[in-house]
């Protein structure tokens, strides 16, 4: 195995983590049709640079991308990969989605389902989706927490909570991580969700650090998105809101040209370089794509060539919320 990249300590409770992590949703058709080969190609790629974090949920592709996941890592060795799912969400059969359920009860049904498509007997990483309004999070922290002790699950995660939900749920269990957008045009968890995670010494597992393909080459204005593709509801890519954010990306784009990069590999680097407490989940669907993730984590910025970078993409100028207004509304980060 081709080793490059390093490895951090995910929080003060978790495990050593590779430097970039592998997001596994856009495999299962969040973004337009992929290919199976394909992804399991790049699932191989993003193992053989020394990764060794996958993410996943159970409710990709209606257990698609868990099944993907399992044939993918057929031959490796389990104890050399550490996955984490997303489990709660409720879906129907046209993809509509349904809320959540995290009661202990529902916890223990969903994480048998994964444990068979995965192939496994223990998941390294699990965490709600998305806070339960429901329940109160002490009592699905406790359910969990139940889970470790059996020995089915490892550590325990939240997604997308605010700062009073995360020392509420600490004040239970020792939580591994948060994982939560966080980009160079996603920074709100800076003034306080961000600070209490580092007080509380959980980990910060960002996705959606290319915000979603905008901080990249592959969005073009007035570009159309398939029904099924997620971007085809997301505020920042529809109309008016597309040519100004495509704006700030041109200004990206000349900063990265200077560099001799990407504009995706500079707005990677930017989000390694807010600490070695956060670890960008990159959601490649190609080999190359991971590649390119990769040649990023050499990339080295002053504090001066930081402040370029910022100044240029102003996170006060994003036009468009990050998710559509229902899906804003079951965000307990944004409350």
């Amino acid at each position: 195995m081709t080793t490059n990249l390093s490895t951090v300590r995910l929080g003060t409770t978790g495990p050593a983590v590779s430097r970039l992590a592998l997001g596994a949703m856009g495999m299962s058709g969040m973004y337009g049709t992929a290919d199976d080969a394909v992804s399991i190609a790049t699932v191989h790629a993003a193992l053989d640079s020394g990764a060794n974090l996958i993410d996943t949920g159970d409710f990709y592709g209606m257990g698609h991308n868990e099944l993907l996941i399992r044939q993918a890592l057929a031959g490796r060795r389990r104890e050399d990969i550490l996955l984490s799912v997303k489990y709660g969400a409720l879906r129907g059969p046209d993809n509509s989605f349904g809320g959540v359920d995290t009661r202990p009860a529902a916890t223990k049904n969903f994480l048998a389902y994964s444990l068979q498509r995965l192939g496994t007997d223990y998941i390294d990483i699990y965490r709600p989706a998305r806070l339960d309004p429901a329940i109160p999070i002490e009592e699905t922290i406790g359910g969990l927490a139940d889970l470790v002790q059996a020995g089915y699950i490892r550590h325990i995660g939240l997604s997308e909570v605010g700062a009073q939900t995360l020392r509420r749920a600490a004040a239970v269990h020792p939580i591994v991580d948060l994982q939560i957008e966080y980009s160079l045009v996603s920074r709100g968890i800076e003034a306080e969700i961000l600070p209490v995670a580092r007080e509380l010494g959980i980990g910060v597992t960002a996705y959606g650090v290319l915000s979603r393909g905008l901080l990249s080459d592959s969005v073009r204005p007035g570009q159309q998105f398939a029904p099924s593709d997620f971007r085809a509801h997301s505020p920042r890519f529809q109309g008016e809101n597309l040519d100004a954010n495509l704006c700030l990306v041109d200004a990206l784009a000349k900063i990265a040209a200077e560099h001799q990069v990407s504009v995706a590999q500079l707005a990677i680097a930017w989000v390694l370089s807010r600490g070695t407490d956060i670890v960008p989940l990159v959601g490649a669907r190609k080999p190359e794509r991971w590649a390119e993730a990769v040649a990023a984590a050499d990339i080295q910025l002053s504090e001066a060539e930081l402040a370029i970078i910022e100044a240029a993409v102003p996170a006060d100028q994003v036009a468009g919320g990050r998710y559509a207004p229902a899906q804003m509304a079951m965000l307990d980060s944004e409350r």
